[in-house]
């Protein structure tokens, strides 16, 4: 038995097969602090790192889960630290992901005193954690801790341990064979489960009976490539990905036409539009409107969490289980499809969808096209390469232009989607995998937040990785794009006071901690850029000044949001001409000549 509860905790994780933890110290986790020392000189099987912030501890914990499977573990002292981890904690909740906090608090005794930094942790992270316990002896931690790990695993949630300032340091106790105390152990049970025969059965065929059957994969059916690819070779489909599950599905599949929505391809709302029948797996895609219209399609979902069943779109079979397991049960009941007519449908227009990106790409912009930056990263991604996108425009291109190969890897914060969040998880996914190349796109407005802080990690941590190379491409155009532009597409013009973001030299300060420093003003420096970035024997700041007024909209823009851009111009947006110019570039000019008639009552012939 180990000596204290803090030596106990550490222990227990290890036991669980955990071993990476990101925490931020204080005295109200200190004696955790103390423990976590004596067992590094131990030697113990863990490694504690410690970056800038408690926000980004959580961020890497969620962000390890993500890029491992494992469950991701975040330590913070009391009060306002564990307050700092509830946006990470908030990103493992709504993206599913497993991760397990250990939060200090007061003392015991100082409880209900309004003391400093007192806050009632359990209330606070409530709505967050699928379970959160308040270690009150030393005899309940064993069963806290299991608990909390246990159900982050088969949950796929966050949960919170705390640990009171005076337990920690207690003599830990042995669990007694008493009223009152459980006894618990080690071990996941498996979530391998499968649907019943009979809802197989059905759920056949109602896919044998399509005709134009659509697939829409998310990160729910990681580890099923293979059965995914199957169904759909079987069933002649087309497969969309939801953004998270833009890695489940090799980028090089012909049929598969990437994205759905906002940040989508115009293969995949074409297919959605058009099918008669929608097989939904391990996603719980969020924006209903751009899936078939009600009773358009006959629908069948798999997923492990039934809570996501039949949500977006009424669903004729739900079927709870595991994506790998349930359509390896599945494959064996669909007949094989002979007329491939509606797959090579999708072949085909995403041959011209790739064409249409490419000169997207190509456009002319002031001073350099964001959408060449990404078209010419894909163009070099290394074949184990891991890619991360923050949740401004950076995920429209990530969406738009990046194809991942069956060996890469990529993610983002998807149903939070909190800015900033590439930066940790470009960490996590390097700490997890050293080995491999790691490739961080960011915007500026979210490298200001806490982004760039982290450099000051990767320059303490950067000669441990096998590979150097850890590019953060920071598009730098002084603008919180994104959110520019969803202002225009409301009808309200660009709010400089709120939209500027500060000019600094990245690059330069990339330099400054001993990184390399590259910056990019021109156009055609772009590819040599890259070339330098992958070639680098240390990180990388790739300092690419783009413009902030290339529109990131979808491929299938409609009338009413062409209407509210123009509207917006004619409110008089401060980038009103290069709006213009950009989009008519990018876009089908006609659609807005369209929407100004309507707003204007000007029926002259576009410009």
């Amino acid at each position: 038995m180990s000596s204290t509860v803090s030596d106990f905790v550490i222990d227990r994780l290890i036991e669980w097969d955990l071993h990476q933890f990101y925490g931020f110290p204080g005295d109200g986790i200190g004696g955790f602090d103390g423990a976590l020392e004596r067992a590094e000189s131990d030697g113990k099987d863990f490694r504690y790192i410690r970056p800038t912030h408690e926000e980004i501890a959580a961020l890497l914990a969620c962000g390890h889960a993500k890029f491992t499977g494992e469950v991701g573990v975040c330590i913070a002292t009391s009060g306002p630290g564990a307050v700092h981890l509830l946006n990470g904690l908030y990103d493992a909740k709504m993206d599913n992901q497993p991760v397990v906090a250990i939060v200090g608090q007061q003392g015991r005794v100082s409880l209900g005193s309004d003391t400093q930094q007192e806050m009632d942790l359990e209330r606070v992270f409530e709505d967050v954690a699928g379970y959160v316990q308040t270690v009150t002896t030393p005899m309940q931690a064993q069963m806290v801790v299991d608990r909390a790990v246990r159900i982050a695993a088969a949950e796929r949630c966050p949960t919170v341990v705390i640990l009171p300032a005076d337990i920690q340091n207690l003599k830990m106790a042995e669990p007694a064979v008493q009223h009152w105390v459980s006894r618990t152990g080690v071990g996941h049970g498996s979530t391998r489960l499968t649907p019943p025969d009979a809802e197989l059965e059905r759920a056949a065929e109602v896919l044998n009976s399509g005709t134009k059957v659509a697939m829409m994969v998310g990160q729910g059916a990681r580890g099923a490539t293979d059965e995914v690819i199957a169904v759909a070779e079987k069933l002649g489909a087309g497969v969309v990905t939801a953004l998270l599950g833009k890695d489940v599905v090799p980028g090089d599949l012909p049929y598969h036409t990437q994205q759905l929505g906002l940040l989508g391809s115009k293969p995949s709302y074409d297919m959605m539009q058009d099918c008669d029948t929608l097989l939904m797996v391990g996603t719980n895609y969020p924006y209903a409107e751009f899936l078939p219209k009600t009773g358009q399609a006959r629908g069948v979902q798999i997923d492990l969490s039934s809570r996501h069943l039949s949500l977006r779109y009424p669903m004729e079979v739900n079927l709870a289980g595991d994506a790998k397991a349930t359509l390896t049960a599945l494959l064996p009941l669909l007949k094989q499809t002979e007329d491939l007519t509606w797959q090579q449908q999708a072949v085909a227009g995403m041959k011209e969808w790739n064409e249409v990106t490419e000169r997207e790409a190509a456009v002319e912009a002031d001073p350099v096209n964001p959408r060449r930056v990404y078209h010419a990263l894909n163009e070099r991604l290394p074949a184990n390469a891991i890619v991360t996108a923050d949740a401004g425009s950076t995920a429209d291109w990530y969406g738009h232009h990046i194809k991942l190969g069956r060996d890469m890897s990529g993610n983002l914060s998807g149903m939070l989607a909190t800015m900033l969040a590439a930066m940790p998880y470009a960490l996590a996914a390097k700490f997890a995998h050293p080995d491999r190349p790691v490739v961080c796109t960011i915007g500026d407005g979210a490298f200001q937040m806490l982004g760039m802080n982290e450099l000051i990690t990767v320059k303490r941590h950067w000669r441990e990785w096998k590979d150097p190379r850890f590019i953060v491409l920071v598009l730098h155009n002084g603008d919180l794009t994104q959110v520019s532009w969803e202002m225009r597409e409301v009808g309200d013009p660009r709010y400089d006071t709120s939209q500027l973001v500060e000019d600094m030299d990245y690059a330069a300060y990339g330099e400054l901690l001993g990184l390399r420093g590259i910056k990019v003003d021109k156009p055609d420096e772009v590819e040599s850029a890259w070339d330098q970035a992958f070639a680098a024997d240390r990180p990388v700041v790739l300092d690419v000044h783009t413009d902030p007024n290339v529109p990131p909209l979808p491929a299938h823009i409609s009338f009413d949001e062409a209407r509210g851009f123009v509207t917006t111009l004619l409110k008089g947006d401060p980038d009103e001409s290069a709006v213009v110019r950009n989009s008519a570039r990018a876009m089908a000019a006609q659609l807005f000549a369209k929407a100004k008639d309507a707003v204007t009552g000007d029926d002259r012939p576009a410009r």
